[in-house]
């Protein structure tokens, strides 16, 4: 946590302001009175790209030297940080090259190639992604811009929790959901400096529990054989997020598939948005826990809405 302080968080949200929405806010009478709470949404399934991530790969990029913005940037990706980074890229004028693995979701190949990107493809494993980065590193002279694991990255995410607290003051808790970290990472850290009674949880799979299993053994799981409708949160919680979690969240909520996938519907029929499984996750915690949650004041991150219209899930 010494890399980071207030003033680099709110710098980080100044920097990346001009380039991004300020997303809404929204709440349901209805998922309130079900769950006997107040619940606010931040929808960041309206950011740019559809996901929190444009915001932590703007920020990674704007931190980088005029010479390293001039060669590029690279980073490997199968989902929303891949159309991130293409995206900012592409907005602050940098080449960028993205390592895809040859089964990714053609709207998402297609995404990334939308923003300006050049794709490279290789063979769907991580040895295949590094070393595949690699060699476009290396080739080109690109800076690599890591999904999750950096300090640049969790500030420009952070930013999405001080929005909330800004509009939503007086919050009791935060939730989020967990993959690699830098959501909840950025999350916890807006909430310990301008939130400070507000307690931060984060909703995991139950099929991909390493942040779990890490947060409550002290030791950090760097293998993982998820098995997850969520498919944003398959990977495992970075070695710079991790302290940050451990030290800041109050506790890590596992839910299963079948309780995302009401979450996710409840939030289709009564919010009237579009958002993808793992964005999900954290209402899914709620709901399972409510009696806990009774009367309390919840702020939740809708994480992103990048899903595929045609896997639904109901």
């Amino acid at each position: 946590m010494e890399a980071f302080s207030p003033e680099i968080i709110l710098a980080a949200r100044k920097r990346i302001a001009p380039y991004l929405h300020r997303t809404p806010v929204l709440s349901s009478s209805q998922i309130n009175e079900r769950l006997g709470a107040e619940l606010y949404f931040k929808c960041e399934n309206f950011q740019k790209t559809g996901s929190f991530k444009a915001r932590g790969a703007t920020n990674a990029i704007l931190q980088l030297e005029a010479s390293e913005r001039e060669r590029g940037v690279a980073t490997h990706s199968s989902g929303n940080h891949g159309q991130a980074l293409a995206w900012a890229a592409a907005r602050l004028k940098v080449p960028c090259h993205v390592i895809m693995p040859s089964n990714a979701p053609k709207v998402k190949v297609a995404a990334v190639k939308g923003y300006g990107a050049k794709v490279h493809f290789c063979e769907p494993n991580l040895t295949a992604r590094e070393a595949g980065l690699k060699e476009v590193q290396e080739r080109y002279g690109l800076s690599f811009i890591p999904p999750f694991d950096h300090v640049n990255i969790i500030a420009g995410q952070s930013s999405a929790a001080a929005e909330l607290i800004e509009d939503h003051p007086n919050l009791d808790a935060i939730f989020a959901p967990i993959g690699g970290g830098g959501l909840m990472a950025g999350t916890a850290l807006s909430a310990h400096y301008f939130s400070p009674r507000t307690k931060v949880y984060a909703g995991e799979p139950e099929g991909a529990d390493d942040a779990f299993r890490s947060f409550y053994s002290g030791e950090l799981v760097t293998e993982l054989q998820a098995d997850t409708i969520s498919d944003g949160l398959r990977t495992c919680v970075g070695k710079v997020n991790f302290p940050i979690i451990q030290a800041l969240l109050s506790d890590i909520i596992t839910v299963t598939d079948a309780e995302t996938i009401a979450a996710m519907r409840l939030i289709y029929e009564r919010l009237k948005i579009v958002i993808e499984p793992s964005c999900a996750v954290p209402l899914a915690a709620v709901i399972q826990q409510k009696e806990r949650f009774n009367k309390q004041r919840i702020g939740i991150i809708l994480s992103g809405g990048n899903v595929d219209l045609e896997q639904l899930p109901f």
